[in-house]
């Protein structure tokens, strides 16, 4: 690239694709240039132009076409200059491998003439020696300059050459181009001079451009300045960028760390109070079967007693009864005046407590603040290095409160709150909550209601951590998606195996993909499968794969079936039958397979670009995500596409996930701290263009919008995720996640308006 304020070489303008035409891509035709100074072949240009305008490739701007039509642009005589130039350097008789002389046929010669030479670069004539020799010595071109013909085709005189060259005429060949019309600022040459122009004041071209280059010059110097200024404010956005993606990749490191933070209190929390629900539950259990003990000790004596005076008053004689009545009548007074109760049972029943805001939709634990970035120039440079004060303080405040386990609350101008204030809430100075009108609970008023025994210190320091965080609405612009539950939420469905009896290795399972209603096909490696699934997991049977595949990435057709298998793209009937194969590139591992929505197409992924292929085994179409200027940066490992006919591809080499439409053009791509560092897994998309990337080595499934913006975590390790492998998306609504173990687990997707 030509530095700016310096003028461009020949060598490099011949030497680059200034000479071809952005349409075609191939050398320049009857170049003509736009308004906007973008030159491209007539024939180009009359295929773009459409009511009365066409679009400039390069720089979208609308230029109206001329009533006469796109003949009627300005012919590029410039680039003409230079295409002559490259025609007349790679010109001559490429069978013989040696131009022939010009001039020798005009003398009378036989044949086309001698082997050339040397050039005439005023004449733009090779010529043999002779001819040479007798075009220095002539009267009319002994001033002519003749160089050595292998010289003037290595480049060596292309700048002398530039200098004898005469632009000619469109309409009278032959004739050089040497007035400027003043009144048209059109081109003359001799017989125009002489026809309509003759009237007009008219200059020579040498004159006319010592006239108006100091006009141009001053203009340059005016585009150069802006040009300055442009690149000074291209270089503070990247700045501002770069520091707004390391901020925000401080912050994640930070909501990370308060988010961890906070799931170990709870759940320390948690086993806490399991703890003491255990203990209360032994306790209480102790002393009921002590209870329990004494109580039919004593309920067996007394059972005794009374059938032993029964059998006394029912079998005994007159004399045999009075004889014992007094015994048994003590007896029986005597179990009559026990206390037949041991004491008084506890009657305690556990009951839980919890702080109201685990279960409000409004609390909100975490919440971001937005600072202005500070200005580099004039009178706010004081500014923001006092923003930039204040901003390394509150930093140290929060990193403060992270180490002593809380979150700091911070009003609305930004200032930290003091600490002996800080334990006391809104509620507690009488403030009214957002949400007005809202129950004052247990929790929120430790002096209304004291804490039942037991509690220890660490559950109240918990409390007051709660109770410390701000209830007001964080003042982000836009609606915060996860927050609102504006985003699509997982509901486990079932969860199965896929290791069947006749398998002799456990599974791998490397692709998944929907195949007829509520069913799937998994894709087992390591068992040369092909295996059919219920949702609900049961095995219906395999599709047959030609002998000695390993089926890689698989995709449902209509009526047909294609996977990848080492090198090789295959498409099979669903009984097996082979319909073609196609060899893919060796430089890449694996091949990504994927089905159009159309279902009559598939496309795969293979060295950085994709493939679509027809039904019949055509390559359709085939395109890099980014354009040509992408050949070799890519390499799509997961590939998936989505009902509204994009594609979405997981990038290893960039570590990113590219979304481009059906012409590789790229609609969005994401390489954020989102990634957790890790490479972008497989992807899945839904019926309304969520995407779904899976994180293997961090266990998530995350969700981005359908332009590739991350928006939060959908599955965690928390929802059973170990190692996930592979996804895919069936009837845009059940979600399939494969383990490394070969289980599979099935969540249904909720959206929003469900």
């Amino acid at each position: 690239m030509v530095s700016q304020g310096s003028s461009p070489s020949l060598l490099e303008a011949l030497s680059s694709d200034f000479l071809a035409c952005k349409i075609c891509l191939e050398q320049l035709r009857a170049p003509k240039t736009l308004p906007c100074l973008h030159t491209y072949c007539q024939d180009c240009l009359a295929q773009l132009a459409e009511g009365g305008h066409l679009r400039c490739p390069e720089c979208r701007e609308t230029v109206p076409v001329p009533p006469a039509g796109v003949a009627a642009f300005k012919t590029n005589f410039f680039v003409n200059g230079l295409l002559d130039l490259v025609r007349a350097r790679a010109g001559g008789d490429l069978r013989a491998g040696k131009p022939a002389c010009a001039l020798c046929p005009l003398m009378g010669g036989a044949g086309t003439g001698g082997p050339a030479t040397a050039r005439c670069l005023d004449c733009a004539d090779d010529l043999c020696q002779a001819c040479a020799d007798g075009h220095r010595c002539t009267r009319q071109t002994h001033t002519h300059r003749v160089v050595d013909l292998v010289g003037y085709r290595a480049g060596w005189y292309d700048e002398e050459a530039r200098e004898r060259q005469a632009a000619q005429c469109p309409q009278h060949p032959g004739e050089a181009l040497r007035f400027l019309c003043q009144p048209c600022s059109q081109l003359l040459c001799r017989e125009c001079r002489l026809d309509p122009h003759l009237d007009h004041p008219c200059l020579p071209l040498a004159e006319a451009v010592r006239a108006r280059r100091p006009g141009l010059e001053e203009l340059l110097a005016g585009v150069d300045s802006n040009l300055a200024e442009l690149e000074a404010a291209r270089m503070t956005e990247k700045e501002a960028l770069a520091r707004l993606r390391e901020q925000a990749a401080r912050v994640g490191m930070q909501v990370e760390e308060v988010a961890e933070g906070v799931l170990r209190a709870l759940l320390a929390q948690k086993q806490e109070v399991l703890g003491q629900l255990r203990a209360h539950v032994e306790a209480a259990e102790e002393a009921a079967r002590e209870r329990l003990e004494e109580l039919e000790g004593r309920e067996q004596v007394a059972r005794a007693a009374a059938a032993f005076a029964r059998r006394v008053l029912s079998l005994g004689r007159e004399a045999e009864i009075l004889s014992l009545e007094g015994a048994i009548a003590q007896r029986l007074r005597q179990l009559q005046g026990c206390p037949w109760m041991p004491g008084p049972s506890p009657r305690l029943l556990p009951q839980l407590e919890f702080h109201p805001g685990l279960l409000d939709k409004n609390c909100r634990l975490l919440g971001l603040s937005f600072e202005e970035q500070p200005q580099k120039d004039g009178g706010q440079e004081g500014a923001g290095s006092q923003g930039g004060d204040e901003t390394s303080s509150q930093r140290e405040d929060g990193a403060k409160s992270e180490r002593h386990g809380g979150i700091q609350p911070q009003s609305r101008d930004g200032a930290q709150t003091p600490k002996e204030d800080r334990a006391k809430t809104p509620q507690e100075d009488g403030a009214q909550t957002p949400k007005e009108g809202r129950a004052q609970t247990p929790l929120e008023d430790e002096g209304a209601q004291t804490p039942r025994g037991g509690r220890s210190n660490k559950k109240r320091k918990f409390k007051g951590r709660l109770k410390s965080v701000s209830r007001e609405p964080s003042p982000v612009p836009g609606l915060n998606l996860e927050g609102s539950g504006l985003l699509p939420r997982p509901i486990f469905s079932c969860s199965f195996p896929t290791r069947m009896p006749g398998d002799k290795r456990s599974p791998r399972i490397t692709g998944l993909c929907p195949f007829g209603p509520r069913e799937i096909l998994v894709a087992d490696e390591q068992n040369r499968a092909l295996k059919r699934f219920s949702l609900n997991g049961d095995y219906k049977g395999a599709v047959p794969v030609p002998e000695g595949c390993s089926p890689c990435s698989v995709a449902a057709l209509q009526g047909a079936v294609a996977f990848s298998a080492g090198a090789r793209l295959y498409l099979i009937s669903p009984d097996g039958e082979v319909q073609w194969r196609r060899a893919l590139s060796l430089s890449q591992a694996s091949h990504a397979v994927a089905a159009m929505p159309s279902g009559d197409r598939v496309a795969v992924s293979v060295s950085g670009h994709v493939e679509v292929y027809n039904m019949e085994g055509s390559l359709a179409t085939r395109f890099i995500p980014g354009g040509k200027a992408n050949r070799g940066l890519r390499a799509l490992v997961f590939l998936t596409t989505s009902p509204q006919g994009n594609f979405v591809g997981s990038d290893w080499q960039q570590n990113s996930v590219v979304v481009c439409d059906g012409l590789g053009q790229v609609i969005g791509e994401y390489r954020g701290p989102g990634l957790h560092g890790c490479q972008p897994g497989s992807v899945s998309v839904d019926k309304k263009g969520y995407i779904f990337l899976t994180l293997r080595e961090v266990n998530k499934v995350v969700i981005l919008d359908p332009k590739g913006s991350l928006l939060g975590d959908f599955l965690t390790a928390y929802h059973g995720l170990e190692k996930p492998r592979v996804t895919t998306m069936v009837d845009g609504r059940h979600l399939v996640v494969s383990l490394s173990n070969g289980t599979i687990h099935v969540f249904r997707v909720r959206s929003p308006d469900s």
